[in-house]
């Protein structure tokens, strides 16, 4: 058999509970954070592209080609030619963009070339109006 002693206060009233019932709480916070992580936008890293619209038909003519190549050291070639400075680099993408049906212009750099000197004829092709500009032999860099 067994006995209730009861509480020391001697008063027939059970003894208050001090603990805070966190399970609700919990709850109600995951549901906000499921709320939360279902409202936050994708983040997305794009590139807009001006993409030609799809065609079946093909060229009445091989497009007319430009080369530019760019070797390990900076130097850069128009066609086989080098080219002397970065303003001759920009009067020839001009001629370009002053052709009416754009001939295409192909950058091929070396493996070994900077970044910034690749980058730089890029932007300078972008900053002209070159809309048809192609990286070439890509397939270098896979190693």
């Amino acid at each position: 058999m067994g006995m209730n002693v009861g509480n020391s206060s001697g008063g027939d009233e059970a003894d208050v509970m001090l603990d805070v019932n966190t399970t609700p709480l919990i709850d109600v916070m995951l549901v906000l954070l499921v709320m939360l992580i279902i409202t936050i936008p994708i983040q997305l890293h794009s590139i807009n592209l001006d993409m030609p619209p799809p065609s079946n038909q093909q060229p009445l003519k091989d497009p007319i080609v430009h080369e530019v190549f760019i070797d390990f050291d900076g130097t850069v070639m128009w066609d086989g030619t080098p080219v002397a400075n970065h303003a001759d680099l920009e009067a020839k993408l001009s001629q370009v963009v002053a052709e009416p049906d754009q001939p295409e212009v192909h950058i091929k750099p070396n493996k070994l070339v900077e970044y910034g000197n690749v980058a730089a004829v890029m932007a300078a092709a972008q900053r002209l109006g070159v809309k048809k500009m192609a990286m070439v032999g890509n397939e270098q860099f896979l190693n």
